[in-house]
């Protein structure tokens, strides 16, 4: 009898191991490129974050594993991003205080994380996930669906149904598109405010940048963004 009982003892903990283990191997990069014209039908992810977001919110995950594929697409541009890149620390206001909330922005490339702090908020919505249910900030930007001149390069059937935003398609949020995560967002200290308008990026280039006018920028998929979003 103890050594049926140390047999399945024994096949528990290699089922737990190799469980855990599958787990940890999960390639969240790959899985998102395998899944690109589920989310793209039309390989068209110009400014789509919001495609992303949502597909990952539907997914049948924790919390932990919705944390880490939002770490993989860039919430301005839709592109996707290494997986070993290093985030920004940026800040926005957030939608009702117009508090600062500082946090995490994983970009593709520097413009972005200008452009998300200029013509983006953040806002704190709720979730149930697999394991716990959840509040967290998120990137928003005002709803673009009634834009006379909304951006020709975006797919406007990916956001919209007719003015209002597609609730099939991506999340909205007090009337809000949701275009992504704000990873470990809290309110500012001022110590944060300071390093983050010091900071090479996030202050010199950011000023000189979001100082100039819509018409005269020239730095590709931020500048569709910028369109969606002003």
């Amino acid at each position: 009898m103890k050594k049926f009982f140390f047999i399945i003892f024994t096949v528990f903990l290699v089922f737990s191991y190799n469980s855990s283990l599958e787990a940890q191997e999960r390639n969240y990069y790959q899985e998102l490129v395998n899944e690109w014209s589920k989310i793209f039908p039309d390989r068209n992810r110009n400014a789509a974050g919001p495609k992303f977001f949502k597909h990952i919110l539907n997914k049948d995950i924790t919390y932990q594993e919705f944390v880490e594929f939002n770490k993989l697409y860039c919430a301005v541009s839709g592109s996707l991003i290494d997986p070993n890149a290093e985030p920004e620390k940026v800040y926005l206001q957030e939608v009702n205080t117009n508090k600062k909330i500082c946090g995490d922005y994983y970009r593709c490339c520097i413009p972005c994380s200008c452009d998300v702090m200029k013509y983006s908020k953040v806002d704190k919505m709720k979730y149930k996930f697999k394991d716990v249910e959840k509040d967290f900030y998120v990137l928003t930007i005002k709803n673009p669906c009634g834009k006379k001149n909304f951006p020709n390069q975006v797919n406007r059937d990916y956001f919209c149904d007719g003015v209002s935003i597609s609730k099939d398609q991506v999340v909205e949020l007090n009337n809000r598109l949701v275009i992504g995560l704000f990873h470990q967002a809290k309110s500012c200290d001022k110590s944060e405010i300071i390093k983050i308008d010091n900071h090479q990026v996030t202050g010199l280039f950011c000023e000189f940048r979001n100082n100039t006018p819509d018409e005269q920028l020239q730095s590709g998929m931020g500048d569709i963004f910028i369109k969606l979003a002003r």
